[in-house]
C-alpha cells in the first residue's frame, strides 16, 4: 500500500545532510513495511530485530564505535555495510537501549551511512536514558492510514485527486459527494491500521476485517504485560476500554475503574499514551497561539488509535450501521468524533508529537464545548463535529463571539460549503484543513498524512 510517509522517506535518502532517522509509533501501523519499501532503492539492505536477536545486543553493549558495529553486522548478517549503498534498519530498537544511544555516533561517525532505527514502545526506553542524541538524530512519527490513504489502497487515486481541488466554494458533484460517503462508511468500520485495510482491499469481506480487528485487540493488550509493573494489567485493559466508554466526554477518573485508586488509574492511561494507543484531547482557553500555552492539566478527553479498534470495543451493530444513513441514530456521534481526532493527528506534521485541542466553557446557566481546536500558523480554526447533516452550533457561535474568531467550521456529512461566518466541511475532508490554500479560490493543496 502506498502511503505519504514514503515520499518522506525517500527525501530523506537523498538529503545529503541526513540525520539518523528514528520513526515512533505504536504497533502495527506500518513503519517496518514502509522501511523494507525504502529498501529496495539501495544495493543492499540490513535489517535487525532487537526482539527476536537477542545476541545481536552484545555488539552494541561492548562500545558504540559506529565503524566496529557496521563490521560486526556485516559479518553476523553477511551483508556488506557501505556508506551510501547500504539501508541499515534497526528494528525494535528499544529493545536495545544501547542501540539508541549509539544512533548518535552514527551522525557523528558515519554521515555516509544510511540508518534508520525504529520502535512501538520507544517512549519507554527514551524514559530511562540518561541522555539522547538531541540534535543528531531526525524524529518521525507514524500513525495509521488516513482516509486520503485509504482512497488510494482502494486505487482511487482520481477521486482523492478531485478532492483537494475541491474547497468551501466549490462543493463536489452530489455524485462524488455520495461516492466518498460510501468510502467513508466503509472507512470507519475498519479503521486505518494497514493490516486491517489489506484485508478488506482483497477479500472486501467486513466479517474478515472484524476478525483481525479483534486480534489487534487481543496484541495490544497482550503487549500490557511489557509496560511498567506498577499496574496491574488487568487496570490497564480496564482504563484502555473505559476511553471507548466515555468518547466526546470530558475523562472522569473516578470513572474509569471501580477497583483502584485514581493515581494507579492516572499511571495506566499515562501509559497508554506513551505506548500510542491513546491519544489526549487537552482543554485550552484559547486565547491565542499557541494553543498549548494555556492548557489546563485536569480537563481532557481521550481517544483511541484507531476507529476501526474503537467501533470493535463498542461493540458497533455492523447491519444496522451498514443500512442506516445517519451516524447519530447509531452511537449519538461519538464515533465521527473519534475519527475527525485521529484525522487531524494523522495530518499534523510528521516530524513532532501530535496535539489536539478543544474548548469548553462550563459557567452556571451557560455550558458550551467545542470539539476541536486546529492551530494553522497564526489561525485558531475551531471545528463543531456533527455525526448528520443536521444540528445546532450555539457553542460555535458562542467560541467565536468570545474569542473574536471566525470563520467556524462545521464537519459533518454535508457537501463542501459555506454560509455566513461558518464553512462547511465534509467528514470525509478534514485532511484540506492541513493543506495550504489560496485566499481567492479556496482550493486546498496535499500536505501528507
Amino acid at each position: 500500500m502506498k502511503r505519504f510517509i514514503d515520499q518522506e522517506l525517500f527525501q530523506w535518502k537523498e538529503d545529503p545532510g541526513r540525520k539518523p532517522l528514528l520513526i515512533r509509533g505504536a504497533r502495527q501501523v506500518g513503519k517496518t513495511y514502509s522501511v523494507r519499501q525504502l529498501a529496495k532503492e539501495f544495493p543492499s539492505y540490513l535489517e535487525v530485530n532487537f526482539e527476536l536477536e537477542r545476541s545481536v545486543h552484545t555488539f552494541f553493549e561492548k562500545n558504540l564505535n559506529p565503524d566496529e558495529i557496521c563490521i560486526n553486522l556485516s559479518a553476523y548478517y553477511n551483508v556488506p555495510v557501505q556508506d551510501s549503498q547500504t539501508l541499515l534498519f534497526m528494528d525494535e530498537i528499544q529493545a536495545c537501549p544501547a542501540a539508541i544511544s549509539a544512533l548518535r555516533f552514527f551522525h557523528e561517525k558515519r554521515p555516509g551511512l544510511h540508518v534508520i532505527a525504529a520502535g512501538s514502545l520507544l517512549e519507554f526506553a527514551l524514559q530511562e536514558l540518561p541522555s539522547f542524541g538531541v540534535g543528531r538524530i531526525t524524529h518521525l512519527f507514524m500513525f495509521p492510514l488516513s482516509f486520503d490513504e485509504f482512497l488510494m489502497a482502494m486505487g482511487e487515486e482520481r477521486l482523492l485527486q478531485l478532492k483537494m481541488k475541491q474547497g468551501f466554494e466549490n462543493p463536489l458533484p452530489d455524485a462524488i459527494h455520495d461516492k466518498m460517503l460510501d468510502y467513508l462508511r466503509t472507512f470507519l468500520v475498519i479503521g486505518g491500521l494497514p493490516d486491517v485495510v489489506q484485508s478488506f482491499v482483497e477479500d472486501r469481506d467486513y466479517l474478515k476485517t472484524q476478525q483481525v480487528l479483534d486480534n489487534l485487540i487481543t496484541g495490544y493488550e497482550d503487549d500490557f504485560a511489557k509496560y511498567k509493573q506498577r499496574v496491574p494489567v488487568s487496570r490497564l485493559r480496564e482504563v484502555f476500554r473505559y476511553v471507548v466508554l466515555q468518547a466526546g466526554k470530558k475523562f472522569i477518573v473516578s470513572k474509569a475503574s471501580q477497583t483502584s485508586n485514581h493515581g494507579q488509574t492516572k499511571e495506566a492511561l499515562e501509559l497508554l499514551d506513551m505506548a500510542g494507543l491513546v491519544y489526549r484531547v487537552q482543554h485550552t482557553a484559547a486565547n491565542g497561539i499557541p494553543l498549548g500555552a494555556e492548557v489546563n492539566p485536569k480537563n481532557f478527553k481521550a481517544i483511541l488509535i484507531d476507529h476501526g479498534i474503537f467501533q470493535r470495543i463498542l461493540g458497533l451493530d455492523l447491519p444496522q450501521y451498514l443500512t442506516e444513513r445517519e451516524f447519530a441514530t447509531i452511537n449519538k456521534g461519538s464515533l465521527a468524533e473519534q475519527f475527525v481526532g485521529t484525522e487531524i493527528i494523522k495530518n499534523q506534521s510528521s516530524n513532532t508529537r501530535p496535539q489536539l485541542f478543544y474548548w469548553q466553557r462550563d459557567k452556571r446557566g451557560s455550558s458550551a464545548e467545542v470539539d476541536f481546536l486546529v492551530q494553522k500558523h497564526h489561525e485558531i480554526i475551531p471545528l463543531e463535529v456533527k455525526s448528520g447533516t443536521q444540528g445546532k452550533m450555539q457553542s460555535l457561535h458562542l467560541f467565536m463571539q468570545e474569542k473574536k474568531i471566525s470563520p467556524g467550521t462545521r464537519v459533518s456529512m454535508e457537501n463542501f460549503g459555506q454560509y455566513d461566518n461558518i464553512r462547511v466541511l465534509p467528514l470525509y475532508a478534514v485532511s484540506t484543513l492541513f493543506q495550504p490554500s489560496s485566499t481567492q479560490d479556496n482550493k486546498p493543496q496535499r500536505k501528507r498524512s
